[in-house]
């Protein structure tokens, strides 16, 4: 069966010998992603000298998420994944994948937002609180540190403390800012250099808490209502609990979906809002209505829609999972070219999102186009931030809700003004994230109401 009739193949230029393209991946993700589209719907890359198809056309992207038997997640780049992340329900193939999403969705069930919630408003409080006016903060290492410590207090509850919470999160980082590197180019990782040094003493330090932590968990007993009792408690349907290991393996995968993916689209989110002064005014607006001074809670989520609307846009724009690897585990053809087993494919949202047949002015930033139903926010795989099919991410309505009550309780009480110009460029590690984004604090609550949201 070919995916996708009357869709065109094509080949990227300007592969470097030994690299192919992987130096346009590290340097300048975004413009080599965006250059891609005009090539055709299914365009051959080649990462080191191995060739990789990307998926630019949505019923491409549905074909790959949806068939299992066609396309799987295995091959090279996800032993590397393993090798460091461990076997969670984010890394692992189909066959496996299938027994941990089961065992692991009640944790996510609605009813237990409530409590997660109320870790994410203390957490952002405590953020705010050690602001100060004029102070200057680069929100993307400020949100990965509130994000992090969300996802660490909303696993581990009252068993972590503040110093392991922070040695756990410049574990993480330090293991998130390589991982990306060894996946798309493999012998990077086995170069003797000092960042590859301190990649192996961060994963080491990294596995070695989360192992302590889950074992006090198991010594402990009872059920603290977090995330870890929930999954401590969970069985399959054959009664069987998730093993040791495979608790450890989730942890990685947890703190990636509610970390990383979380900071990335607020900050996002806040930049893209800097950049439309009339949309932070209505942003500024409804966070006063809203909240009232308060930090944004369980009780404001349901009334915050534009800051949710403006979240979901910046995910559309800048979706955390930028790229998402495939192997084809049989002979298969895709817009009219043959893939041979073992070929890579990636799915990247960015492209998909930015296609003006779908959506309607695609670079614009416009949270009120899913009102209008402009767009192609129906047509599947479209829109796919978290991913699509029955691997779509668990934790969604988790990370839409902490990146909604974040930049809502931002909004009400600071004004940001970026230092670089406005402009930032993209990081390329395993999410799409700022490099940097300074800004300087104005504290709103001491300026008069009446020009608060100007």
């Amino acid at each position: 069966m070919d995916g996708g009739s009357g869709l065109r193949f094509g080949r990227a230029p300007g592969g470097w010998p030994v690299l192919g393209h992987f130096v346009a991946l590290r340097q300048r993700p975004l413009e080599f992603l965006d250059s891609l589209p005009e090539r055709g719907d299914l365009v051959e890359i080649r990462l080191g000298p191995r060739p990789a198809f990307v998926l630019c056309h949505p019923d491409l992207a549905h074909r790959v998420l949806t068939d299992f038997r066609g396309f799987d997640r295995t091959g090279p780049v996800y032993e590397k994944v393993r090798a460091a992340m461990g076997s969670g329900v984010a890394t692992v193939p189909y066959q496996d994948h299938r027994r941990q999403r089961l065992v692991m969705q009640p944790a996510f069930r609605h009813e237990h937002l409530r409590g997660y919630v109320g870790v994410m408003r203390d957490e952002i409080a405590a953020a705010m609180d050690g602001w100060s006016e004029g102070q200057v903060v680069d929100m993307v290492e400020a949100m990965f540190r509130l994000t992090t410590t969300v996802a660490l207090k909303s696993l581990f509850s009252a068993r972590i403390g503040a110093r392991e919470a922070e040695e756990l999160r410049a574990a993480f980082d330090v293991f998130l800012r390589g991982i990306y590197t060894r996946a798309a180019l493999p012998v990077a990782g086995r170069l003797p250099t000092p960042g590859n040094r301190r990649y192996a003493r961060a994963l080491i330090r990294w596995r070695g808490e989360v192992e302590r932590l889950i074992e006090d968990y198991r010594q402990a007993g009872g059920d603290r209502g977090d995330l870890m009792s929930r999954l401590l408690a969970a069985r399959d349907d054959e009664g069987r609990a998730l093993t040791a290991e495979e608790l450890s393996d989730q942890v990685a995968v947890l703190l990636l979906a509610g970390g990383e993916t979380t900071s990335a689209a607020v900050v996002w989110a806040l930049h893209l809002l800097q950049e439309h002064p009339e949309i932070l005014a209505r942003v500024h607006a409804e966070a006063d209505t809203v909240l009232a001074g308060e930090t944004a809670g369980w009780e404001h989520l349901g009334r915050l829609d534009l800051t949710a609307r403006v979240v979901r846009e910046a995910l559309r724009l800048y979706p955390p999972a930028w790229v998402v690897v495939r192997t084809a585990v049989r002979q298969t053809r895709l817009a009219g070219h043959t893939l041979a087993p073992g070929s890579m494919v990636l799915f990247s949202p960015y492209i998909l999102h930015r296609r003006a047949d779908f959506h309607p002015e695609p670079h614009r930033f416009d949270p009120d186009r899913s009102l209008s139903g402009a767009g192609g926010a129906g047509h599947r795989g479209s829109y796919l931030p978290f991913g699509g099919g029955a691997t779509k991410c668990l934790g969604e309505e988790f990370g839409v809700a902490e990146a909604t009550l974040v930049v809502a309780s931002i909004a009400a009480r600071w004004r940001l003004s970026a230092l670089s110009g406005g402009g930032v460029s993209a990081s390329a590690r395993v999410v799409l994230t700022p490099k940097a984004f300074p800004v300087r604090l104005s504290d709103r609550s001491a300026r008069p109401r009446a020009t608060a949201a100007v």
